[in-house]
């Protein structure tokens, strides 16, 4: 009977931290599903990595807390492609390895690394990679301070 105790310890302790315990599993699985978004706008071969984000702060106070700067990496697999989209903001583009063929309404332009370029967000515009080796480039993007998910939308028309 004196053994009984520490059992009954033992058993209350786990009872009372199974709630707990609960709660941290599935903190780890939201956090696994950090960057998996219902992005509507056809892809293959496409990884992409938030590599920074920060709101707008300084001397331009009337959009300071309204927008942020965000920095994403993304890696398209050879034959790999992002079909025809915009982005919710504007921001700069710089290919770091590869060579990405970059399809706009009125002309296709092919960079390579170490282009870079400006979109506005709002021209559409598509996204191959024709070679046999992975593409990578950065995008710098200025986004709504409250854009949780990607910047890739499906095609807005004006």
């Amino acid at each position: 009977m004196p053994n009984d105790k520490p059992i009954r310890r033992d058993f209350l302790l786990a009872l009372a931290t199974a709630p707990f315990v609960t709660l941290l599993g599935q903190a780890g699985e939201a956090r696994a599903q950090v960057g998996v978004s219902p992005v509507k706008v056809d892809t293959n071969g496409l990884i992409a990595k938030i590599k920074f984000e920060a709101p707008l702060e300084g001397f331009l106070k009337e959009i300071n807390g309204k927008y942020k700067l965000r920095v994403t990496e993304l890696t398209l697999a050879p034959g790999g492609h992002v079909g025809e989209h915009n982005h919710e903001g504007p921001g700069i583009r710089q290919v770091t390895s590869g060579y990405m063929t970059y399809v706009l309404p009125d002309k296709t332009v092919v960079y390579g690394p170490g282009d870079f370029f400006f979109e506005s967000g709002d021209i559409n515009h598509t996204v191959f990679n024709k070679t046999d080796a992975p593409m990578v480039h950065v995008l710098f993007e200025i986004l709504p301070a409250n854009l949780n998910g990607p910047s890739l939308i499906p095609v807005r028309h004006h």
